[in-house]
């Protein structure tokens, strides 16, 4: 099959950047794998490391970049954002309560998409919002799921404890009682990319006096299938 697209210098682009598919190479590498002239691929290799699409590892070799997982990400939010309107609709009107979608930014979480409550007090998180990741239960979902050295630095001031998250990881869901804000309670549980990385958190949330203390009990179920709903859909177009 001809993958030429009549654009040079892209197509040669493209060799290195299949080429680093596999893992690190050195530049004799690339040569060997592109079957391009040493010059052109290291002109290549050192201009896409300059856009951040191949960077060097510890022993100077080429590795895929940075800028290729943000582009993909961004593409998955696409994704996620497309879908999460019907999902959380569905939710808040089976559980009563308004629902949400957040994902982390850095050390702390951004409300993504929300489904409002259509009457009555609304325990509002407007679109856009940025809140803490130290407490509340979609930060703790956001945090289980993180390799150590990151969980161990979200613990330090957060108001839930490692063994907490534990608990979350075992169950699948997670709830918070008046953790972020007095009198608001929360459930939350993780929506996975392709990876099955963690890539967000659907929530709901509204007061204790309807949530109870334990509002796990009541909407966990339909969290965690609202979560599922997501996750399939990123791994139909991932």
């Amino acid at each position: 099959m001809d993958n030429s697209s009549g654009v040079g210098v892209l197509d040669k682009a493209a060799l290195v950047l299949s080429a680093l598919e596999s893992g690190p190479a050195t530049l004799a590498g690339l040569v060997a794998a592109t079957g391009l002239a040493r010059p052109t691929a290291h002109r290549l290799a050192v201009a896409l490391e300059h856009h951040r699409m191949v960077a060097r590892d510890m022993q100077g070799r080429f590795i895929l970049g940075p800028r290729l997982a943000e582009l993909a990400a961004a593409a998955g939010e696409d994704r996620l954002l497309a879908t999460a309107g019907p999902v959380l609709t569905h939710l808040r009107d089976v559980t009563g309560e308004s629902a949400q979608l957040y994902r982390r930014q850095g050390d702390m979480r951004i409300c993504v998409a929300a489904a409002e409550r259509l009457s009555g007090l609304r325990d509002t998180v407007p679109v856009g919002s940025t809140l803490t990741m130290k407490a509340g239960s979609s930060a703790q979902i956001l945090m289980a799921w993180e390799e150590p050295e990151r969980l161990h630095r979200g613990l330090q001031g957060a108001r839930f404890t490692a063994t907490a998250l534990s608990g979350v990881r075992r169950r699948g869901w997670a709830q918070s009682i008046g953790e972020r804000e007095p009198g608001v309670a929360s459930v939350s549980a993780p929506v996975r990319g392709p990876s099955s990385r963690v890539v967000a958190a659907v929530s709901v949330s509204g007061p204790i006096e309807r949530l109870t203390r334990h509002p796990g009990r009541m909407h966990a179920q339909a969290v965690i299938d609202a979560a599922a709903r997501l996750s399939d859909a990123l791994r139909r177009s991932g």
